[in-house]
């Protein structure tokens, strides 16, 4: 009998499957503006129903609504640049898994929310539905 230890991950449809690397996704920047209220705690919400990348194992494309609350520190995200920066993933190889860590990593470095949750609410592919969830606290000193 095989050890189980010694399986491999296995490819059966022995497909390429590639994401595109983190520094080739060319990902338009998020532009910011002074939150004039800082200290001031409110929540802003972002309901974006036409997010589309491409499924690194079919090619296919893969649409979800991607939900984005977050409690600005000192700046908040201008509307524009994250329309731009959500169409530039169109192009992208990229997991649902991976989809909301590289949009919070982004997120975060651009205007240092104090909280911040991302949904995203991928359409039924193969008779799964898949929805994948983050969030991120700022750590206070």
């Amino acid at each position: 009998m095989e050890d189980r230890n010694d399986l491999q991950p296995t490819n059966l449809q022995e497909l390429d499957i590639r994401s595109t690397p983190r520094d080739e996704m060319n990902l338009v920047q998020l532009d910011t503006f002074e939150y004039e209220y800082a200290g001031s705690e409110i929540w802003i919400d972002f309901e974006i129903p036409e997010f589309t990348a491409i499924c690194p194992f079919s090619d296919f494309p893969d649409f979800a609504t991607i939900r984005l609350s977050y409690v600005p520190n000192e700046r908040c995200i201008e509307l524009k640049s994250l329309k731009l920066y959500i169409n530039s993933f169109r192009n992208v190889k990229i997991f649902h898994e991976h989809v909301v860590n590289v949009i919070r990593d982004d997120f975060v470095s651009a205007c240092d929310p104090l909280k911040l949750e991302i949904t995203g609410d991928f359409n039924v592919r193969g008779n799964i539905k898949t929805v994948v969830r983050t969030s991120y606290q700022k750590k206070t000193p």
